[in-house]
């Protein structure tokens, strides 16, 4: 059976202990680390999120979805809010195939991600001030007995152990490309470790907070997918912001309005500001990594090798700068 078929069978098998019946419609709106499926019944519709094998232990999750509840509660920032199930659990496990599988129902959150296409410096604006909200709670919150979200340090990032694969492994890396990343990876490497982890740069964070991840309806703005959030440097969500489109020549303005939105909610230091760059190159290279383990996503089956080639020129900038600029 295709991963598809097996992530339906997960959700057929999760959904009646949300009180789905037979009449329901279920449609899969996207593949990516998971499976996320429209679910329709009369009325009544909700987004289910099937997860993969592996990712997360049952316990990862409940910690994801006690932060996202925190957020909405503490902080002011709109988060996307799970339904429990008949049991009043918030993950369902079901086995299929011989594996334990987890889902999450969440309700529906009313809105549109913001155009890709058509992105203004508004748009990094609000997000860096989001983010900065995020990062303030995350600072003062301390976490339940037995939360625990995993790590994206240097050793999970790009290191021995790295959580996406082997940035070697992209598509499209030959030896010249290989050469070109792997430059800029020692300079990440080295700013990284001068930088360090204390408590005022690396906590806990959303580590895919862009566009993509957010609902505009109206004035409000609502933050879903924390399927990755976990312990990084807070700076890294600048790096996660600009996506798949870090090589856009638009980034200097993105970067300038997003820290404008941040500095609106909180201070942020000339030192942090300048690892923004080393932030976008750790997440490029990070990408690079992924698409040659997620061939199925559509990300990858859309940019293909011309996002490998696109990352050697970026990676050659940073390299000549030092690690201070992409441009």
């Amino acid at each position: 059976m295709t991963t598809a078929t097996v992530d339906t069978l997960v959700a057929e098998q999760a959904l009646p202990r949300y009180g789905f019946g037979p009449g329901h419609t279920l449609r899969m709106i996207n593949l990516s680390e998971n499976a996320t499926f429209l679910v329709e019944d009369g009325d009544r519709s909700a987004i289910l999120r099937v997860h993969r094998v592996g990712y997360h232990s049952r316990s990862d999750i409940e910690s994801e979805l006690t932060w996202l509840t925190a957020l909405r509660e503490e902080s002011g920032v709109a988060t996307s809010e799970a339904v429990p199930n008949s049991d009043g659990e918030r993950v369902t496990t079901v086995v299929v195939d011989g594996a334990e599988r987890h889902a999450v129902l969440f309700h529906v959150v009313p809105g549109i991600e913001p155009d890709d296409v058509a992105l203004g410096t508004s748009d990094f604006e609000t997000l860096g001030a989001i983010t900065a909200r995020m990062h303030e709670h995350a600072r003062s919150w301390t976490p339940p007995a037995g939360f625990h979200r995993f790590s994206w340090d240097w050793e999970h990032s790009l290191g021995d152990t790295p959580r996406w694969g082997r940035w070697q492994d992209g598509i499209g890396v030959g030896p010249v490309e290989e050469a070109a990343l792997g430059a800029a990876v020692e300079v990440v490497r080295e700013r990284l470790a001068s930088y360090g982890t204390a408590a005022d740069r690396f906590g806990l964070v959303h580590a895919d907070l862009r566009l993509a991840n957010l609902l505009v309806e109206g004035d409000q703005v609502t933050v879903i997918d924390f399927d990755d959030c976990g312990l990084s440097w807070f700076m890294y969500d600048f790096g996660t912001a600009v996506s798949f489109i870090e090589h856009d020549p638009r980034l200097p303005d993105w970067q300038a309005a997003w820290l404008r939105g941040y500095r609106s909610v909180t201070a942020l230091s000339a030192e942090h500001e300048a690892m923004l760059p080393t932030f976008v190159m750790l997440r490029r290279l990070l990408l690079v990594a992924w698409m040659g383990s997620h061939a199925h996503s559509r990300e990858c089956q859309d940019l293909g090798p011309g996002y490998t080639a696109d990352s050697v020129e970026l990676a050659r900038r940073y390299v000549a700068s030092d690690g201070a600029s992409l441009s």
